[in-house]
């Protein structure tokens, strides 16, 4: 009976310990192995591309402005650099965007375009606005905004694309007629209520995109319950269900999920998130993930390792560092 009870109290500790997940030096430890990969490539992408990339501006720049306001050591020329470029290739395309034909990649490139500026501060302009024009008139018959491509997991949910559109018209739709975005909102959020995700990435902008259009709170609940259960016992997410756990589909769930305000970064849940974070990354700061979108474009090296894996790994580590920036307390 005393053996017993000894070893329900090692267990019992164990649990506690593991539920507790990361400590802060920990979780600041990760971020600052994570940094300089990262700044390297968003910094050496526009020496051979002048186009925009979700994985090289957009998702980056939020990873390091959030960890910039965490008091981590962002330098702020890092970060308008992105943005510059952002804009400049908006700017070639000012004309179409006008006329509403926009880009390649389509709302999705639009709007985490969009979804970059904002992250780095850039107040509405004749650019934003040329765009917040597209965004809004694209689609219009339609209930949801599409993606125009197939290359998953991050240009193939009209989930992801739907959600980048609503927040961008709502930061910088301000000269676009307020009863039409109202009217499209509308129409967004009864698709979203009444559309099943078919995998994270679209479990992960299907409760952004709720919370985003206003839906009820027991919507946006069960969305993010959806989400939730099928974390898996390592404490990480997997693109597709029935997957190993990655570092896209877990930095992003996580993401998704506090800033839904579902749950506290000191929940639990999020804290195993960090925890298959830590363990998955590796010793020069990197994620690794596999990439199953088609290559289109003609090879280069953009500074972060993977080789032909480069674009998505770099997308992986930038979603891990702001998941795990956001569970760092501001100075």
């Amino acid at each position: 009976m005393i053996a017993t009870l000894v070893i329900a109290t090692i267990l019992s500790a164990t649990s506690t310990a593991d539920d507790a997940g990361p400590t802060t030096e920990g979780v600041r430890a990760a971020i600052s192995k994570a940094l300089p990969p990262i700044v390297k490539s968003v910094e050496e992408y526009p020496k051979h591309r002048d186009c925009f990339s979700c994985h090289h501006q957009a998702v980056p720049v939020f990873a390091l402005t959030t960890a910039r306001a965490r008091g981590f050591d962002v330098k702020p020329e890092t970060i308008a650099a992105a943005v510059e470029h952002t804009e400049a290739d908006l700017r070639t395309e000012l004309d179409a965007y006008k006329k509403g034909n926009g880009q390649p990649g389509g709302v999705t490139r639009a709007g985490y375009a969009l979804f970059t500026l904002e992250a780095g501060g850039k107040r509405p302009d004749e650019v934003t606005s040329a765009v917040a024009f597209f965004l809004r008139q694209r689609n219009a018959s339609g209930e949801r905004w599409r993606t125009s491509s197939s290359r998953p997991p991050s240009e193939a949910s009209d989930f992801t694309s739907t959600y980048l559109a609503l927040r961008a018209l709502a930061v910088y739709g301000q000269n676009e007629p307020k009863v039409e975005i109202a009217q499209r909102v509308e129409k967004a959020r009864r698709w979203l209520e009444a559309t099943s995700p078919n995998d994270t990435e679209d479990r992960v902008f299907r409760l952004l995109a709720l919370r985003q259009s206003s839906a009820s709170h027991p919507t946006i609940r069960a969305a993010a319950d959806a989400l939730l259960a099928t974390q898996r016992k390592d404490g990480g997410w997997s693109q597709l269900d029935g997957g190993t756990s990655d570092a896209y589909a877990t930095g992003s769930a996580l993401v998704a999920l506090h800033t839904a305000d579902i749950i506290a970064t000191d929940d639990p849940r999020y804290r195993r998130g960090l925890r298959f974070l830590i363990a998955d990354q590796r010793p020069d700061g990197t994620w690794f993930v596999h990439s199953r979108s088609k290559p289109f474009q003609p090879y280069f090296e953009s500074g972060f390792p993977y080789g032909k894996d480069q674009f998505i790994s770099m997308a992986a580590s930038s979603w891990s560092l702001a998941a795990l920036a956001l569970a760092s307390p501001k100075p």
